[in-house]
């Protein structure tokens, strides 16, 4: 329940700032009942959030509200650039970002959205930046 308060305060903090939800579809390793409750419970705290599926490319780009059935691949490659890019020319403030973090980030990129790495509870990595917050 740790992880629910979090994203809560998250969301709070940030419910005036543009935001997005990336999903990491490069696999389906993540509980897809987290990942749905996340999805909704962002939807509900931000309606104008935006859901971006992306592997090591974007795959879709849609308001968060809308009913977008998420599409994993099971091919594992996964790069952040894509999405980041996109980030930063929409402008957006705050990313959260559900991933287990094995993706390749391309090092000059800057990152102009404070991100939230949301975490499966199985996996501990080291992020590159922002926070980190572990998901059951």
């Amino acid at each position: 329940m740790r992880w629910q308060r979090e994203l809560l305060k998250i969301m709070q903090n940030n419910k005036e700032k543009r935001l997005a939800l990336v999903i990491d579809t490069s696999n389906n390793q993540t509980d897809q009942e987290i990942i749905n409750n996340v999805i909704k419970f962002v939807g509900e705290m931000n309606p104008d959030a935006t859901l971006v599926q992306a592997d090591f490319r974007v795959r879709s780009i849609s308001n968060i509200k809308e009913d977008t059935k998420i599409k994993y691949y099971t091919h594992g490659k996964s790069s952040y650039t894509e999405a980041f890019e996109w980030a930063n020319e929409a402008e957006i403030e705050t990313l959260l970002y559900i991933t287990d973090v094995t993706g390749f980030l391309y090092e000059e990129l800057e990152v102009k959205p404070y991100v939230y790495w949301l975490i499966p509870a199985q996996f501990k990595p080291k992020v590159p930046f922002g926070k980190l917050l572990n998901v059951i």
